[in-house]
């Protein structure tokens, strides 16, 4: 096998577990064995090594010494953190994208806000719900051409879907979060970049809210 097939390799087994740990299949605490998912995803055990450690790197598992990975726990202080930086972040990435942001990018991001809208007709579907929101962010980000500051708010989305919530369930969460996805692109096309960046920070501020109500 070549390093770039190894590679190759690492990556899948790296998006099956994500996967495995935010459907909940492998849920908060669970032991990331490396025999046991090598057997279990059949595949030898160097891919699913290396797999883990990238997993323990992005802040989605831990390693305590003589008892080995585990899937990371999210408390309710540490979520707060997160959410307290995605909040800087994202606003960060909205002013820089207003300020690059195509013609073509504003349409995209227009017709992805649209589809959102479409779909609170339907029945809510999470995964999908969540999948479509976070390709929205990584759109905003990738146009703010900030490598770093995408780095780290990709670790941050990561960590925050270790914790499982309403947002992509309830019919009046999913229908703010469209609304304030709309407002963000309503700056970014009038070329508003502090309006990007408060609209952005105003939702990533009241998705954590809606987070925490009982």
């Amino acid at each position: 096998m070549t390093a770039s097939e190894r590679a190759l390799l690492t990556d899948s087994v790296h998006d099956a577990l994500q996967e495995m740990i935010f459907s909940g299949e492998l849920e908060s605490g669970s032991p990331l064995s490396v025999p046991a998912l090598a057997a279990r995803l059949k595949v030898s055990r160097t891919p699913v090594r290396e797999a883990v450690q990238q997993l323990i790197y992005e802040g989605l598992a831990s390693h305590t010494r003589n008892a080995g990975a585990r899937v990371a726990s999210l408390d309710a202080q540490t979520l707060k953190s997160v959410f307290e930086v995605r909040e800087v972040l994202d606003g960060l990435a909205a002013y820089n994208a207003t300020l690059t942001a195509t013609h073509e990018t504003v349409a995209h991001l227009r017709k992805m806000v649209e589809v959102q809208r479409e779909l609170l007709e339907d029945p809510a579907d999470s995964r999908r719900d969540a999948t479509l929101d976070l390709q929205f962010h990584t759109l905003i980000r990738e146009t703010a051409n900030n490598r770093p500051l995408g780095e780290a708010l990709s670790r941050l989305d990561g960590q925050s879907h270790l914790f499982r919530s309403d947002v992509w369930t309830a019919d009046l969460n999913r229908r703010l979060a469209v609304t304030e996805h709309e407002r963000i692109v309503a700056a970014i096309e009038a070329g508003d970049a502090e309006g990007a960046r408060t609209a952005a920070c105003a939702h990533v501020a009241g998705v954590f809210v809606r987070t925490q109500r009982v």
